[in-house]
């Protein structure tokens, strides 16, 4: 998220979701510590200062998911997104528009909201309706492998009517074809007001469309021509030519993580590294000043530790990210600055039609959509290499002799492997369609299963194997088509330089645990790894 965290406005648009990445740590102030981690336990090392303050390094950061958490109190699921209108992510998460590294994602059904640690609970799906046994979808199981389910799904039911575990019924596509066409179909429209009444009058979705309202106005959740407005004025701050600018102050802020564990030779790789750089790098362009990043890390803890669900903490969290941006707009107006905060005013200012209501929504969507989306594509994809020695030597190999190129193309095999996002946020029938030979009824919720799709032996050669010099490799993790994720350049810059300075820094990084202990976080769009243990040398004793 971009799943920090839509649309493609031609194909192969290059726009990304935008990451960010709160922890509840320590604080940007100087001399402020952190009251533990979000299992109330205390963070793996003292506390450090925010890597903004002179000689501080960052701060460990608490699990993510909070990229599914945008649309706050009613909405669980921003960043459902980020992924990538792809989607995903924001608040499922909340969600930047993204490209093919991030997500933009939609409202979700209520009880869809932040990803969060799955136990082994009964499976909700729907009684099978085509023949065999139907996977148990969204236990516990499902969570920690869920590309057995897919395959069956692909080959006996691809287009196939479930119960998510909120209730609300909707339709998985799950063959790349398919999907493809789904992403780009002006049929299907991603304003939750198209979601089918029943006969009373009431949404059968639970999505929350009304609370909130006021930040539900954004990218993930609206049509042309809104959306079309809206891209417009936030892709400028995406153009490959901004991210490039900005590269080394994302190297900046990766080494300044990695110095805060390095010489210790143990680090939790989610909570102090993947969690905390994308929220640095979006605050930074967002233009939030340096002394208050630690509150949007708690504020994303807080999301986070509850689950992204409507009620307490994340409530209050909510209303105070708003009542935060709103007075920070405007501060803004008074001291207009290099940043993309600023960029929003000035085009409001000079008759784009921007309200502060949508100015508002489009800060907190940026924040988050990318947010947990760039936390799974750096977690996943150092879990995926450090359990694949053969790919992993490879690629180090490459980068010792000072060639990207390979690692340009392992991000974007990772991202098709085992990416950030699992289900493109949420789209809605507008009239009576079929896909994939099943017919779907004007009002009906369709999710395109982008980590089905990615994996379809159809579209992929040996899907199932991860290889980093795969050249064919036109997948689906940011989304497609109008809502292609608009943080995807910003999300690539990320994962390309996080993996490139761990394998070089840390060459011999390996995991310090039992890969099937592992928990992983699931949720409705995103999936993740909830933390990372690994070990190397320490850099001193080298």
């Amino acid at each position: 998220m971009t799943n920090p965290h839509a649309p493609e406005p031609t194909p192969g648009d290059p726009d990304g979701t935008t990451s960010g990445a709160p922890d509840g740590t320590t604080s940007g102030a100087p001399g402020r510590t952190s009251s533990g981690d979000l299992d109330g336990t205390p963070p793996g090392d003292p506390a450090r200062t925010c890597p903004h303050a002179p000689g501080g390094t960052p701060a460990p950061s608490p699990e993510p998911s909070a990229a599914e958490a945008s649309a706050a109190e009613a909405e669980p699921s921003a960043a459902e997104a980020s992924a990538a209108e792809a989607e995903p992510s924001a608040a499922e998460a909340s969600a930047a528009e993204a490209g093919p590294p991030a997500a933009e994602a939609g409202p979700p059904a209520s009880g869809a909201g932040p990803s969060v640690d799955v136990e082994p609970p009964a499976s909700t799906a729907a009684a099978p309706r085509h023949g065999g046994p139907e996977p148990a979808l969204f236990s516990w199981e499902f969570a920690t492998d869920p590309y057995p389910a897919y395959a069956w799904l692909r080959e006996h039911a691809p287009v196939h009517r479930t119960r998510l575990p909120s209730g609300v019924e909707a339709w998985l596509v799950t063959r790349y074809a398919d999907a493809r066409q789904t992403l780009a179909d002006n049929r299907l429209s991603k304003n939750p007001t198209h979601h089918a009444e029943d006969a009373g009058g009431r949404s059968r979705t639970g999505i929350p469309g009304e609370r909130n309202a006021g930040l539900m106005t954004h990218l993930l959740n609206i049509d042309p021509p809104d959306h079309t407005r809206l891209r417009r004025l936030v892709s400028k701050a995406f153009t490959p030519r901004r991210v490039a600018e900005f590269a080394p102050r994302v190297q900046e802020l990766t080494d300044q993580l990695i110095d805060g564990f390095a010489d210790r030779g143990s680090a939790d790789l989610i909570h102090e590294f993947a969690f905390p750089l994308p929220i640095y790098a979006i605050c930074d362009l967002l233009g939030v000043p340096a002394g208050d990043q630690d509150d949007f890390r708690d504020w994303a803890g807080m999301m986070i530790r509850h689950g992204g669900g409507p009620r307490g903490g994340v409530a209050r969290s909510v209303k105070r990210i708003r009542g935060y941006l709103a007075e920070l707009i405007h501060r803004k107006r008074a001291d207009l600055g290099d940043d993309l905060i600023s960029d929003l005013i000035r085009a409001s200012d000079h008759g784009e039609h921007l309200t502060e209501n949508e100015v508002v929504a489009m800060c907190f969507v940026l924040l988050f959509a990318g947010f947990e989306t760039t936390i799974n594509l750096i977690g996943n994809g150092t879990h995926a290499l450090l359990r694949d020695p053969g790919q992993r030597a490879l690629l180090q190999a490459a980068l010792a002799q000072g060639d990207d190129a390979l690692l340009e193309s392992a991000v974007e095999e990772l991202l098709r492997w085992d990416g950030p996002v699992e289900l493109a946020t949420w789209r809605f029938a507008t009239r009576p369609l079929t896909i994939g030979g099943q017919d779907i009824a004007p009002g009906d919720a369709v999710l395109v299963v982008l980590a089905a799709a990615d994996r379809d032996p159809a579209r992929f050669a040996d899907p199932d194997t991860l290889d980093l010099t795969r050249r064919d490799n036109q997948h689906l993790g940011y989304g497609h088509g109008l809502h292609y994720c608009l943080g995807a350049p910003l999300a690539r810059l990320e994962g390309q330089t996080a993996l490139r300075t761990l394998l070089t820094r840390l060459p011999d990084l390996a995991l310090a645990a039992d890969p099937a202990e592992l928990r992983w976080r699931g949720g409705l769009i995103m999936r993740g790894l909830r933390t990372l243990p690994v070990e190397f040398t320490p850099v001193g004793a080298r």
